[in-house]
């Protein structure tokens, strides 16, 4: 039985991963028969290169994606164009229908992405901003109370200089 699935790479607690179509009775970083693709969750949305022509040809063919694979496959739009192809082949749809319903999902899935995108870029300005702010506040707390204690030494000694100038008057 052939599988499509991840092995590891990277080194400890920064993991990456290969996505590989192995047999499934090869160890998980051992033999492979091709590599289609990489995987690195630790990016914020989890960064996929895959070859998705590779990955379609081999889900035709029979190959089993593991859980975590059959989830960037959906995730891709691969498992889709799979499930569109074979009611192509049994004759529910045609080719030309098939195609534009695929367009048409990538391209609602390539605007959440981009917006997910464009909301985690903002989150961290704003964090960005508000920690700048909180920074700039205890700057001044600072200054104020270096002012402060300045104006409580100087005092002491204006009084001291000004009983000692009234006698002399």
């Amino acid at each position: 039985m052939v599988k499509i699935r991840l092995a590891r790479r990277g080194r400890k607690k920064l993991a990456m991963y290969d996505v590989v179509v192995a047999d499934a009775r090869s160890p998980r970083d051992g033999r492979f028969i091709e590599k289609i693709g990489t995987y690195n969750p630790l990016t914020v949305p989890a960064s996929i290169e895959l070859k998705d022509d590779r990955a379609f040809h081999w889900l035709m063919n029979g190959a089993q994606p593991s859980d975590t694979i059959r989830a960037v496959l959906s995730y891709r739009g691969i498992l889709y164009k799979r499930h569109l192809q074979i009611g192509v082949n049994k004759g529910a749809i045609t080719q030309e229908q098939a195609d534009t319903k695929l367009a048409e999902w990538l391209k609602t899935k390539e605007a959440k992405i981009q917006s997910k995108i464009d909301s985690v870029a903002k989150s961290k300005a704003e964090k960005a901003k508000a920690r700048k702010e909180a920074e700039t506040k205890v700057k001044e707390a600072r200054a104020e109370a270096i002012r402060k204690k300045a104006v409580v030494a100087e005092a002491p000694a204006a009084e001291a200089e000004a009983p000692a100038a009234e006698p002399q008057a």
